[in-house]
C-alpha cells in the first residue's frame, strides 16, 4: 500500500490520519515539534525548512504532501528533481505562498478580484488609497493567515514598517455582503469534483463558523462560484483540495480573496456531513485514485470552531446535551485564541442544526 507523506504536524494531517487508516494506506508526518497535533503519525520531528531533513522524510514516501504552505521553493523544486511525487507542486504552491504572484496569477486567467497594485514607496500607496476611496486592505505577501499580516489603512504612512522590507499588496476594501468558500479537488489526471458552496462566518479575522451549502445562494452564484474555483484548479494545475475563499458582493457577484491548497477550515464539515470529507479525497488526490461523491448527507451542517483549549470534562458535558453533535479535538495545549477543535451537526432544518452546533460548541472556553 501506498505511503503518503505530510509536512506539517497540525491539525490538518492530524484528520487525514482515520481516512488513511481506512483506506490503508501508511500514512508519515514530518512536525516541526514533539507532542504535535498530529503526533500519533509524527514519525519524524524536524525542521520542513532544512533541505536534508526533508530529503531524508520523503525517500521513505509515495507522495509528498502538506499540513501548511510554508516549505520553501528551493526544497519543493529539489524534491522533484530528486524524482519524489510533490502534491501539489511548486508552482501550484506558490500562488498560495506569495499573494503578489496569486494575484498576478489569477488576473491573467480572467478571474474575477478586488482592485489591486504591487505597492513598493509610501506614494504608490497613496496613489492607490485616491484612486480606491480613500481607504484600501494592505497585505503582507507571505506568512500571513487568520488575520495575520493584513491591515486597512486610511493613509500612506500606514504601512511604512512593511514597506521596509519589501512590496506589499495593496487592495480595493470590498463592500461585501458575505464571505463564502469554494472548496474542490483535483487529482493529476485532471478529475476534479466540488463540495457545496458554502458560508464562513469571521470573528477578529479567524473562521468561527461554516455553514454548508451557503443559505440563499442563488443558482448564478453557486454556478459561479464552481466555475472560478474550477478554473483556478486546473490553471495552476493544483492537486489535492483547493479551497477558494470569496466575497459575494451586493449585486451577486462573486470576488477571489484568499487560496489554500490543502485541506481548510471551512471544509471540516465534511468529515461528519459529507460522503466523502476532504481529508479523505485529499489523499484520494495526491496519489491519483478516483475521486469521491461530495453530497451532502443532509440538507445543512454548520461547523463551529472551538478556541482556547478543550477538556475531557467539556468535551463529555457538550456530548451529553447534544449527543447528535459530533465534537473534534486537536490534541493541542489550550492558548487564549487558539483553534482547538470544531463541533460540527447536522439535519433537515437549519435553523435547529445551528442551534445544536452552537449549543455543544458553548460547553467550551472562548
Amino acid at each position: 500500500m501506498p505511503v503518503v507523506g505530510v509536512i506539517g504536524g497540525g491539525q490538518l494531517a492530524r484528520m487525514m490520519v482515520p481516512p488513511a487508516v481506512a483506506l490503508g494506506i501508511e500514512i508519515r508526518v514530518l512536525a516541526e515539534q514533539e507532542g504535535s497535533s498530529a503526533r500519533l503519525a509524527a514519525t519524524q520531528v524536524g525542521d520542513y525548512r532544512d533541505l536534508d531533513t526533508v530529503r531524508a522524510f520523503a525517500a521513505g514516501c509515495d507522495v509528498i504532501t502538506f499540513d501548511h504552505e510554508h516549505v520553501p521553493q528551493e526544497v519543493l523544486r529539489t524534491l522533484v528533481a530528486d524524482g519524489v511525487s510533490v502534491q501539489p507542486g511548486p508552482d501550484a504552491l506558490l500562488a498560495a505562498q506569495d499573494k503578489l504572484h496569486m494575484r498576478e496569477r489569477l488576473s491573467a486567467m480572467g478571474v474575477p478580484v478586488p482592485a489591486w497594485a504591487r505597492v513598493t514607496t509610501r506614494e504608490e500607496l497613496s496613489a492607490f488609497l485616491a484612486d480606491n476611496g480613500g481607504r484600501a486592505v494592505v497585505k503582507t505577501p507571505r506568512g500571513g493567515y487568520d488575520g495575520k499580516g493584513v491591515r486597512v489603512v486610511d493613509a500612506a504612512d500606514a504601512a511604512d514598517d512593511w514597506l521596509a522590507d519589501g512590496p506589499v499588496l495593496a487592495e480595493q476594501l470590498v463592500d461585501f455582503r458575505r464571505e463564502l468558500a469554494q472548496l474542490v479537488a483535483r487529482r493529476p489526471s485532471g478529475e476534479l469534483r466540488a463540495w457545496p458552496l458554502v458560508e464562513t462566518v469571521q470573528k477578529g479575522g479567524v473562521c468561527a463558523e461554516v455553514v454548508a451549502p451557503a443559505p440563499r445562494a442563488s443558482d448564478a452564484v453557486e454556478r459561479r462560484a464552481a466555475e472560478v474555483a474550477t478554473t483556478i484548479a486546473h490553471g495552476l494545475g493544483v492537486t489535492g483540495v483547493l479551497a477558494v475563499e470569496m466575497f459575494e458582493t451586493p449585486d451577486g457577484h462573486v470576488l477571489v480573496n484568499e487560496l489554500a491548497m490543502r485541506p481548510h477550515n471551512s471544509g471540516h464539515f465534511s468529515i461528519d456531513a459529507a460522503v466523502t470529507s476532504q481529508f479523505e479525497q485529499h489523499l484520494r488526490a495526491v496519489l491519483d485514485w478516483p475521486l469521491g461523491d461530495t453530497e451532502l448527507i443532509a440538507p445543512h451542517a454548520v461547523m463551529i470552531n472551538v478556541f482556547g483549549g478543550l477538556t475531557d470534562g467539556q468535551i463529555a458535558q457538550a456530548l451529553g446535551h447534544q449527543p447528535a453533535a459530533k465534537v473534534h479535538a486537536y490534541g493541542k495545549s489550550p492558548r487564549p485564541g487558539r483553534k482547538a477543535g470544531h463541533v460540527t451537526a447536522f439535519g433537515d432544518d437549519l435553523d435547529d442544526v445551528a442551534y445544536r452546533a452552537r449549543a455543544a460548541a458553548a460547553h467550551f472556553d472562548a
